[in-house]
Parts: structure tokens; C-alpha cells; sequence
């Protein structure tokens, strides 16, 4: 294996900033949970009735130290590509988010040109939107590259996206959780999604995305439990895959993931045994784990079923969990509320759920924090006790 360092059956609906978007056909099992809204499906008329500048910033993070940013590449020599056997062995493009020390390192940008504008293509956005590969990659992360980390072993989190969807769309957590004293690995599936910068400078599109119908989603699921095993051997045994791989504790990991990366989360959690905690934002389980096979720590956190959402797949989940468990939805959120995406559509000028986008970032970053906390550091949070008159929005299903 070598490295270089640089830097869920439920479909969703169709977003109009790539970066929350699934292909929209219901049943098929991309992970997110909702039909297609009106919000949605207003969106592009709104865009082109209305020219405007796309200026997009994520919420600063709340903890006490600064985030540090660092883009790694790894290289899977044991194992071609799953799905485009002929460009060689799995590679990662994977970005490093780190507890770092305020006022250090400059501004990380939230992508790469071309991943921006793979983004912008796949989703054919219209010039009218204001979002520009320049634009896009531009928006304010609150992440520094170079930043001086925070001295001590800190617990390491794994994050995966949903289908179709980069890694960054999960930047606002990421950046949240390492200014609260995890260091963060946000995993970018390759060719699963509108582009990942690979070491080579290529920035290869989705070989999977567009016929969704024809997919084994459990296959993709699991494709990714083993991308993700990977980079937890790389960044734990002692290799050079990332020069700052001594600021994580290996015996403290956990993972979460949203909608088709909420059940990659299981399926890692079914294999791995390093992996002590999981949460699932909002997506399918690929398949259902069978009981004995996750009895540590999980939360399980989504949108308020309706519209004849099917939710049989998390009651089989939450029978067969054998360790500490929660089940929280959120009122008034849509699936796009648990990563950047509903966020970055409002402050390109689109419609957006009843939930406001700023609030349904700072539930996920609260309780996803709380919950890793109490797992993994031994900090228990009356937070996950029961309804807090905090987060009014937030409902103990069990």
C-alpha cells in the first residue's frame, strides 16, 4: 500500500446545489429519506427568474480551539477500484480536520476548482445561480491549512458523505468537532460521487450515478465500510500517510455518516471492531444489521417521518442494536438539514424546509458532539437524556 500526502432503499429529493443532491427516483435506495418537495422542485425557476452573486459561508465552530485542515491521498494497493476496475487501485482523496491553535495557518478553501465545477456540471446548475466554480470553492469554511494542532492524542472520527455527494458537504460538522478535541477524517468515495481531486490532479466524475435502479446498494455500502477500514489502517499503524498522524488515539474511534453514509457507518461498525461508536444521519440501512452484530454505542438521527416515508429498515435496526442507542428526529427538517446542503441552497437564494438551515446545522453539530463525547471521552451529556427546552425540535422516538 502506498501513500501520498496533499491535501442508505430510499431516495432523495433533488436539491438544487449538487452538494445535497441524490438522482431522484424513489425506491431505489440511494439513502436519503424524502420525496421530491416543492421546495425542490421550485428551485430552478427561482434561480433563473433571479440573477444574483453566490457568496456561501458555513457557521463558525463552537468549541475552543481553532480547526486545522490537511487534503491526504491514499492508495489501496491491495484492491482495484470496485467500480472502475481498469483505472488501477482504490484511491482516497481524504481531508484531515484537526483541533489546531487559533490564529494559525491561512483560510482552507471548501473545494478544488475542479471539484466545484464537477459539481456545477453534474448538476447542471444555471449561470443564473450565481454558483461558479470560484464561488463555490470559495466558501468560507472556518477550516486553516497549516494551522499548529493542539498538543495530545485525540479521538478520531470517520466521516461519510450520501450518495452522489462530495466529501466537503459534511464540513460544517467536521469543523465543529475538531474544535471540540476530535480529530476528523472526511472520506471522499471515489467516482461515487460529482468529483474527488485525486494525488494525480485528475478529478474523475461519478461511474455509478446514473443508473441508480441497476445498483446493489448493500454493495455499495459495503464498498465503502472498506474504504473506510482502510484509512483507519493508514492513519493508525505507524505509516506516513499523514505527518500528523500521532494527534489520534487509535483506541477511541467512532464514525458517522449521512444517509447512504449512515449505513456505510453500520456496515463499518459490523466489520471493524475499532470503530466503538456510530451514528446514522438520516439514511437507509444497507442492510439491516442482525442482532449481535453492533452492540456498541449508535444514534440514529433524522427528519420527522411523513409523506409515507418507510422507516421499517430502522425499526429492524433498532431491535437488533445491542449497546447504548438513541433515536431523535428533528421537526421540520428535510434530509438535507444534517450537512452543508440546505445551508449553502439558502445562501444561493433558493427555497429551503421549515427548519432553517442554520438551526438544523447546529442541532446535528450539538447532538452528534454530545453523543461522541459521552462515547468516546467518558462525558456524559444530560443532552441525550431526554427533550431539552433548548432544542424543542428534537424528539426521543425511543
Amino acid at each position: 500500500m502506498n501513500t501520498t500526502s496533499n491535501r442508505r432503499r430510499r431516495i432523495s429529493a433533488v436539491a438544487i446545489l449538487g452538494l445535497a443532491a441524490s438522482v431522484a427516483a424513489t425506491g431505489t435506495g440511494l439513502a436519503a429519506t424524502t420525496p421530491p418537495s416543492t421546495v425542490h422542485a421550485t428551485a430552478a425557476a427561482a434561480a433563473a427568474a433571479t440573477p444574483r452573486s453566490f457568496q456561501g459561508a458555513l457557521p463558525a465552530p463552537t468549541g475552543p480551539y481553532a480547526a486545522g485542515e490537511e487534503v491526504i491521498h491514499l492508495t489501496d494497493a491491495s484492491r482495484p477500484d470496485p467500480w472502475v476496475p481498469s483505472s488501477g487501485p482504490r484511491r482516497l482523496a481524504v481531508t484531515m480536520v484537526y483541533p489546531a491553535v487559533p490564529g494559525t495557518g491561512t483560510p482552507a478553501p471548501y473545494t478544488t476548482l475542479a471539484e466545484a465545477a464537477g459539481i456545477i456540471q453534474r448538476r447542471n446548475l444555471p449561470a443564473s445561480s450565481g454558483v461558479t466554480p470560484e464561488s463555490l470553492s470559495g466558501v468560507t469554511t472556518h477550516a486553516f491549512d497549516g494551522a499548529r494542532p493542539q498538543r495530545g492524542r485525540h479521538p478520531l472520527v470517520v466521516l461519510s458523505p450520501a450518495a452522489e455527494n462530495p466529501r466537503m458537504t459534511l464540513t460544517s460538522l467536521a469543523t465543529d468537532l475538531a474544535s471540540h478535541g476530535y480529530v476528523v477524517a472526511l472520506v471522499g468515495h471515489t467516482y461515487e460521487d460529482s468529483g474527488e481531486t485525486l494525488a494525480n490532479g485528475q478529478t474523475p466524475p461519478c461511474a455509478i450515478c446514473d443508473h441508480p435502479e441497476t445498483l446493489d446498494f448493500d454493495s455499495v455500502a459495503a464498498s465503502r465500510a472498506r474504504d473506510v477500514s482502510f484509512v483507519i489502517d493508514q492513519l493508525t499503524h505507524g505509516t506516513t500517510a499523514w505527518r500528523l498522524a500521532h494527534l489520534i488515539d487509535k483506541h477511541r474511534i467512532g464514525m458517522a455518516g449521512h444517509s447512504l453514509g449512515g449505513a456505510a457507518t453500520a456496515d463499518t461498525m459490523v466489520a471493524d471492531p475499532r470503530v466503538r461508536a456510530g451514528v446514522n444521519m438520516d439514511g437507509s440501512f444497507h442492510p439491516a444489521p442482525k442482532p449481535g452484530q453492533i452492540n456498541r454505542p449508535f444514534l440514529m438521527l433524522g427528519h420527522t417521518p411523513g409523506g409515507g416515508d418507510n422507516y421499517t429498515d430502522w425499526e429492524q435496526t433498532w431491535a437488533a442494536l445491542g449497546g447504548y442507542k438513541k433515536w431523535l428526529t428533528v421537526t421540520g427538517s428535510d434530509h438535507f438539514s444534517f450537512s452543508d446542503g440546505d445551508l449553502l441552497q439558502e445562501q444561493a437564494g433558493f427555497p429551503t424546509p421549515p427548519l432553517s438551515p442554520e438551526r438544523g446545522v447546529a442541532i446535528t453539530r450539538e447532538y452528534v458532539t454530545a453523543f461522541f463525547d459521552q462515547a468516546l471521552k467518558g462525558i456524559r451529556s444530560p443532552l441525550l437524556d431526554g427533550p431539552s427546552p433548548d432544542y424543542p425540535e428534537v424528539r426521543f422516538q425511543h
